[in-house]
């Protein structure tokens, strides 16, 4: 309101200040006072889905909080640091007003993504771990590690265990799930409108298969009313590409949590072209994730309104890195800043950023 006063008492400078003026000019800010709430945020309510990108240093910890008052927890970080990340979920679930998380899900059996839950199930109850099955990848010892950990929990309190495969609905109520990866395997047929041909494919290169647990990710396409959400965990671009090649199966996306970190073993052009979001959240860290390529192919996807980040990424540097807005956590001491998207069934959203205390809005499309 300060540059609207200014503005209003320049325009009257040349008229003699007397009382008509004066009525005047408070019923003129007036008037301007009763637009401030239309730009507002809206206000939160019992109809709004909830996420938290939860900070755990180039990990994966997404928590979703539905309408049905649900949650859903898309891994949990890393093990070891005094239990940093589990706090960092917990404090997460704290401010969201949840004392229990419904469902993990453990998109696959890497130690950045299943490692934190034996700290986790120390602090929080939880009802239900969701898997795409066993480890596969059993030459690497701190995968198997990591696994073996995961099992010590699921047997040490008797949790339902839930293994999904491409076409399965996930349970949490309140928004709808299906899964489009896991254990390697990939939905058949295109979700429902999303049968386009992907003209991307056309001039994409081939990538090798990868033979880790990150190929096995469980991957889900999450609808919130007229939103989509995309999260694929670490799945590599050879598998991307059965997906998006020759024919789109997954469709639009409006908000896609970027795979793999950012590194450039995922998210290829093939796929961000594709899906098209309109935002996308890339929970790296600060040395870990990020790479200039595969940055660039957010970057370059249609229809990208922003990409927000939750570190500044060391290898990105000056030229790979979206403004400091939009970056939870900038150059410096590690201070576990998070994002947090909330989102309404008309397809309007807003992203806050723990750090600045500014938030961003998306109008419905």
């Amino acid at each position: 309101m300060n540059g609207a006063r200014t503005s209003v008492s320049a325009a009257l400078s040349p008229f003699r200040w007397n009382k008509s003026v004066s009525r005047t000019f408070s019923a003129l800010l007036f008037s301007l006072s009763m637009v401030v709430p239309l730009t507002a945020a809206p206000p939160v309510t019992k109809d709004t889905l909830r996420i938290y990108f939860v900070d755990v240093e180039g990990g994966q910890a997404t928590l979703f909080i539905t309408p049905a008052k649900e949650s859903l927890l898309i891994d949990t970080g890393w093990p070891g640091h005094e239990g940093r990340d589990a706090e960092r979920i917990v404090a997460a679930a704290k401010d969201a007003g949840i004392t229990k998380i419904d469902y993990v899900l453990i998109t696959h059996f890497h130690t950045d993504h299943v490692g934190g839950v034996p700290q986790l199930a120390a602090r929080i109850p939880i009802n239900a771990f969701i898997d795409h099955g066993d480890n596969r990848e059993s030459t690497d010892e701190a995968t198997v590690q990591g696994w073996n950990a995961y099992q010590k929990v699921l047997e040490s309190k008797k949790y339902r265990r839930i293994s999904l495969k491409p076409g399965d609905t996930l349970p949490a109520r309140g928004m709808q799930g299906v899964v489009v990866s896991s254990d390697g395997a990939l939905i058949e047929h295109p979700l429902p409108s999303a049968s386009a041909e992907n003209a991307a494919c056309k001039d994409t290169t081939s990538y090798p298969g990868d033979q880790t647990e990150n190929a096995r990710s469980l991957g889900t396409v999450i609808t919130f009313g007229k939103l989509r959400i995309l999260d694929l965990g670490d799945l590599t671009s050879d598998k991307e590409m059965g997906l998006v090649c020759p024919q789109n199966k997954l469709g639009k996306i409006d908000i896609y949590i970027v795979s793999h970190h950012g590194w450039s073993q995922s998210g290829s052009p093939a796929l961000l072209n594709a899906i098209g979001p309109r935002v996308a959240i890339m929970d790296n860290g600060a040395k870990k994730g990020g790479s200039p390529s595969t940055w660039d192919s957010i970057e370059k996807s249609p229809n990208l309104v922003n990409l927000w980040q939750l570190h500044f990424s060391d290898e990105g540097g000056a030229a790979h890195n979206v403004p400091a807005e939009f970056i939870a956590n900038v150059e410096g001491p590690d201070t576990g800043k998070y994002l947090k998207l909330t989102a309404w069934p008309d397809g309007k959203f807003e992203v806050f950023n723990f750090r600045t205390q500014q938030t961003k809005r998306y109008p419905a499309k």
